[in-house]
């Protein structure tokens, strides 16, 4: 992929979370540095505990206040966010969203598909809650876009009726709500059937391919990372011990740690050298949501 010029629609500098425990303070992400242009996948990759969804949630600023001192420079679209702790509100929900981890516990078992997804509509400001037909016409339409079959009759539905690959493609809707410019996926698959993770993947591609959103993708997934990303940085005990585009990371790993992530992938064929942002549909062609190939819908 060409260099970027423009501004990075994310910059973040020197970041560094500390969390204070019974057991004293723990430094949890150790000054990490990077950034994400628009159209531009870019993937922190490390094993459970080694910081890299600390470090998205410290960046949206989602970790309890009295528990977490965050310092360091984020930078969205050429905006500082980290000097005023207020000026992430205006840009979290709306430039910048969050597909959180596990789509059956992100979403109100209580609440329907289609109330969950109004109040999202309602806060982006996409229409008012008075006004029950813009809301529904712009709920089916998120729907529509995800790729979830007769739209109208799952915004009835509660979550517990729809399956985990649905749920996740409901999650996204939501998140897509706002029209983000980046898109903040924390683990999207790790909770999915293998046969239904590829299909959740080949959407983001698409939804990037059709809007140039920017993506901050965190897995554990070397596998997953591979197919998605332009850029890696391996994370392990807070830092990054390596970073590098997708190819140069894969092909010639420089430290033991990301050896172990790779030897962990299987082997499935050659290398496909195709920009991430141009292999939708290939990758996964063969692993399709169940639940919406039953429909005759595209995965």
């Amino acid at each position: 992929m060409n260099a970027f010029k423009e501004q990075p629609l994310l910059e973040v500098r020197d970041f560094q979370v500390e969390l204070i425990t019974d057991a004293g303070i723990i430094r949890a992400v150790d000054s990490v540095s990077f950034s994400i242009h628009r159209g531009e996948t870019v993937t922190i990759i490390g094993e459970s505990g080694s910081g890299k969804s600390t470090t998205a949630m410290g960046i949206l600023r989602l970790l309890p206040e009295d528990l977490a001192v965050l310092s360091g420079t984020v930078m969205i679209d050429g905006v500082d966010i980290s000097a005023d702790t207020k000026a992430i509100d205006k840009v979290r929900g709306k430039t910048l969203a969050l597909i959180p981890q596990d789509p059956m516990t992100a979403l109100s078992p209580v609440h329907s598909i289609g109330s969950q997804l109004f109040e999202a509509i309602r806060i982006a400001g996409a229409a008012s809650a008075k006004d029950k037909g813009a809301l529904q016409a712009r709920a089916v339409r998120l729907l529509e876009q995800v790729h979830i079959p007769t739209p109208e009759k799952q915004l009835k539905k509660y979550p517990h009726q729809l399956s985990g690959g649905m749920l996740q493609r409901v999650l996204i809707a939501i998140a897509l709500a706002s029209e983000p410019q980046l898109l903040v996926a924390d683990e999207p698959t790790s909770a999915l059937d293998v046969t239904v993770q590829g299909g959740i993947l080949d959407l983001l591609l698409e939804l990037q391919e059709q809007r140039g959103i920017g993506i901050l993708m965190i897995t554990h997934d070397l596998g997953v990372a591979r197919l998605m990303s332009d850029r890696i940085h391996v994370m392990k005990d807070g830092s990054f011990v390596e970073s590098g585009d997708v190819q140069q990371i894969v092909d010639h790993p420089a430290t033991e740690y990301t050896r172990t992530l790779l030897s962990a992938v299987p082997v499935l064929g050659p290398w496909d050298e195709t920009p991430a942002a141009s292999r939708t549909g290939g990758a996964h062609a063969a692993t399709p949501d169940p639940a919406l190939t039953q429909t005759g819908a595209k995965p």
